[in-house]
């Protein structure tokens, strides 16, 4: 079960909302906020798999709001308004909704959460061996790479670019879908551009990493997470 709350500053729009997932088995909306800074207070204290965020909000924008949350849940943007979406899949939003939606497209968007959800469990809950290679489509191939041998991945565009020591490695994948490929225990995400090998760094400050000689910017986001690499 996913644990959603939705965050509109119209109550008509949230009522929508709760009416629609009503209609899905795998969503329960928990929480609802008229008010965004209501909906910061609850997630300091409350545990969401998924926000429902309108953007254009009279106090602070959904694009705001989704980047002051450090460990931010997956997030499907609900809007009147189409010219943020490129701006909100660089967040990483799992869909972007255009109002007003339909029953059918509001399912297609809970259905690409539940993939995420039921693929992020898998990896986090599943005790299995320790995994030494994964394997990276790149066009109508899928290449072996062991896991040692990447340096960090970068985002680019519509793709993802996996930089090794000899070679690069392009291949059309969202940042969320590389870090549910990466193992947390030898990956972390260091920029909403960036996912850093933990054992090819060699320093690291509050602004930067340093894989071997490149170095690498620190979003203000994931500060806390890269300081814990030299823990």
């Amino acid at each position: 079960m996913i644990i959603a709350i939705a965050i509109d500053d119209e109550p008509v729009a949230l009522d929508v909302i709760k009416a629609l997932a009503a209609k899905i088995n795998f969503i329960k909306i928990a929480a609802c906020f008229t008010n965004a800074f209501d909906a910061l207070n609850y997630l300091q204290k409350q545990q969401a798999d998924l926000i429902f965020l309108d953007i254009k909000m009279p106090d602070i924008s959904g694009i705001d709001f989704l980047k002051s949350i450090p460990r931010p849940p997956m997030v499907i943007f609900t809007t009147a308004y189409s010219e943020h979406a490129v701006q909100s899949f660089e967040l990483d939003a799992i869909d972007y909704l255009l109002k007003p939606f339909s029953q059918a497209r509001f399912l297609k968007a809970c259905n690409k959460a539940y993939e995420q959800f039921t693929l992020k469990k898998a990896n986090t809950t599943v005790v299995s061996p320790p995994v030494s290679h994964i394997f990276i489509k790149s066009g109508a191939e899928q290449i072996r790479v062991e896991l040692d041998d990447i340096l960090f991945v970068e985002s680019n565009g519509n793709y993802m670019q996996f930089v090794l020591d000899n070679r690069k490695i392009v291949s059309r994948l969202t940042m969320a879908e590389a870090e549910a490929l990466l193992p947390v225990d030898n990956f972390v995400r260091i920029h909403r551009s960036y996912i850093a090998a933990k054992k090819h760094v060699i320093k690291v400050d509050r602004n930067s990493v340093w894989i071997k000689q490149t170095e690498l910017p620190v979003g203000a986001a994931y500060a806390n997470d890269v300081v814990k690499i030299t823990q």
